[in-house]
């Protein structure tokens, strides 16, 4: 792999200035969206799934074709990672053939040993351990709403799975005070709530997860009783799709506070400028 490939893949690998100016021009991207500049001239993406998905392939499609470049997808059907082909020759390959990977696949490892072999960025799209460009989108969002994400109380409810974990480690980078109320920690929901500034929830049955009791979720339904315990200007947010009307209440979802929709068009805008990012050593001018 080359030592100056820009690969997207955990939070946790920047340095907070870099997610900050990534969101920087996510914002500035969103003002052109009608007159979008043409940074991927000639570039490709290949975007590589084995989970079904609507936001994530779409709005990575839109991302790249707004401004310029071109798309391949390729289902778990279409390729041959980690079954005749290693990972370290499909790394090979696909480097020889596109400028950049974006995959939504379960195994967060086989990613990261993706990435190793890769002379190209791999761009994360979700695994089952983490989903960062969800949470960019997310932090996009909240400025937009609220200002500064700094010093906001961040509340989620629900299940821990890969958007809670990466919201978890999103907290120390972004300056926000981040309380769960799950059946897994003591935390009560009515004390998560309490003045919170975003209320954020999930599914509680994720994709392979079918057929999962729910019941001990219950307690933790984002409803309007706990949405009027945070504060007057609180925002409610989920990633989608909603599973109707479990997690949320349609009261709180379709409701003022809900923020729903413009999160999930964010998603376009924030993968913009992480791709931007990614291949700036493409001759990408950010």
């Amino acid at each position: 792999m080359a030592s100056d490939v820009r690969h997207f893949i955990n939070l946790t690998d920047f340095d907070p200035q870099v997610l900050k100016d990534i969101l920087k021009n996510a914002h500035n991207l969103k003002a052109k969206k009608f007159n979008p500049p043409q940074l991927f001239k000639g570039l490709s993406l290949a975007m590589m799934f084995d989970k079904l998905s609507t936001r994530t392939r779409m709005s990575f499609d839109v991302a790249m074709k707004q401004l310029g470049g071109h798309t391949i997808v390729m289902s778990k059907g279409d390729m041959q990672l980690g079954g005749a082909e290693s990972v370290e020759s499909t790394a090979k390959v696909m480097s020889r053939y596109v400028d950049a990977i974006m995959i939504r696949m379960s195994d967060h490892k086989v990613m990261e040993e993706l990435a190793s072999y890769s002379d190209i960025p791999i761009i994360n799209g979700m695994t089952n351990d983490s989903h960062p460009c969800q949470i960019m989108a997310d932090m996009m969002t909240i400025e937009e709403k609220l200002g500064s994400i700094a010093g906001k109380k961040i509340a989620w409810f629900g299940d821990d799975n890969n958007v809670s974990k990466t919201y978890e480690q999103a907290a120390p980078i972004f300056g926000f005070d981040f309380v769960m109320a799950t059946p897994f920690n003591d935390v009560k929901p009515e004390q998560a709530a309490k003045d919170a500034d975003v209320i954020v929830t999930d599914t509680w049955v994720s994709l392979g997860q079918d057929g999962k009791a729910i019941e001990k979720f219950w307690p933790y339904q984002v409803n309007g009783a706990l949405m009027a315990l945070a504060k007057p200007t609180a925002i409610f947010m989920h990633c989608l799709p909603i599973h109707e009307w479990e997690e949320v209440t349609e009261e709180v979802a379709k409701g003022p506070h809900s923020v729903i929709y413009d999160e999930a068009e964010n998603r376009l805008h924030a993968q913009k400028a992480i791709l931007a990012w990614c291949l700036e050593n493409a001759g990408v001018n950010i």
